[in-house]
């Protein structure tokens, strides 16, 4: 009697090959813990000044220092993916072009990346991943004039701007960001910690994007698996509140390009709350006992 789907995309494949008429059809989003709901409405929209209000509340709560910009970096429960490299570069292109941030890694149960974060030598890290300057100018603009299809229009002017930055060699900065890294184990107040972040780094699950568009959090997705998470991807670059990158090196130079573009960020903010849908479960669960409860009503009067 009821279809409920979370995107344009299905529901065009349900009509398609199912022939699922209109009438049957309730486009609700993804239904996701209510505690994204609960924070959704705390904050409101978080590129207003009561949202930065929120924002800064919950950050403080969580330890985070409310003066940096956060990065939020997971790769599921297991904390698998490049997440390590990806990490690596962030901290270096971070602190070289003078951003001041906190990266919070969420390593799952994977205790022996947790242990090498919590362990690692970061001057040694930013060594080798800055080689000399004349390389590092030479990577920021190849990399980040390479422009896909796929990508906003907004996104793609700001990272123009930076490498126009980078070919005139102001891309490093005279003093050195302020980077710190946090890693995590499992963590059970994501809600939370999808707030107090200004991007998150994600691989293209369906759930955690949906988490991230219904606190307004723009995304870097970094990988999907085969099939079932290829349309996942195409509802962060069609909505616009996102990119989707596999090379740590181009992940972490994009990401530092959108750190230093308030206005940037604000857009994205903005389109993912377009798309996201933080009571959708609460929605379903009413329109289903509404229904039962019509349907109940009916039979009483037979």
């Amino acid at each position: 009697d009821r279809m409920y789907l979370a995107s344009e995309p299905i529901k065009a494949i349900a009509q398609k090959r199912a022939g699922v008429p209109d009438e049957k059809i309730v486009m609700s989003g993804l239904p996701i813990r209510y505690d994204f709901a609960a924070q959704a409405d705390a904050m409101g929209d978080r590129t207003t000044e009561e949202g930065k209000a929120h924002q800064k509340k919950i950050r403080e709560e969580l330890n985070i220092d409310p003066n940096k910009r956060m990065i939020l970096v997971m790769g599921g429960g297991e904390g698998v993916g490049s997440l390590s490299s990806i990490v690596n570069e962030l901290y270096a292109k971070l602190r070289t072009q003078g951003v001041d941030a906190t990266i919070c890694v969420v390593c799952g149960r994977n205790e022996q990346l947790r242990s090498d974060l919590e362990t690692r030598c970061w001057d040694t890290v930013v060594s080798q991943s800055l080689k000399s300057y004349a390389s590092l100018k030479s990577r920021v603009v190849t990399k980040l004039l390479s422009a896909h299809a796929s990508r906003s229009r907004r996104i793609q002017a700001a990272l123009d701007r930076a490498a126009a930055k980078a070919a005139k060699g102001r891309d490093v900065a005279e003093v050195p960001g302020n980077v710190d890294v946090i890693p995590m184990g499992f963590v059970t107040n994501m809600a939370e910690y999808m707030v107090a972040a200004d991007v998150l780094v994600s691989k293209a699950g369906p759930g955690t994007i949906a988490e991230a568009a219904a606190v307004g959090l723009p995304i870097m997705v970094t990988s999907h698996l085969p099939g079932q998470e290829a349309g996942n991807v195409d509802i962060v670059l069609d909505g616009g509140f996102g990119d989707y990158c596999e090379d740590p090196e181009t992940i972490a130079l994009e990401l530092a390009c959108w750190l230093q573009d308030s206005q940037l960020l604000d857009v994205m903010s903005k389109r993912a709350q377009t798309v996201g849908h933080p009571h959708a479960a609460e929605e379903i669960a009413q329109d289903i006992g509404d229904a039962t409860h019509e349907v109940m009503e009916q039979n009483k009067n037979k």
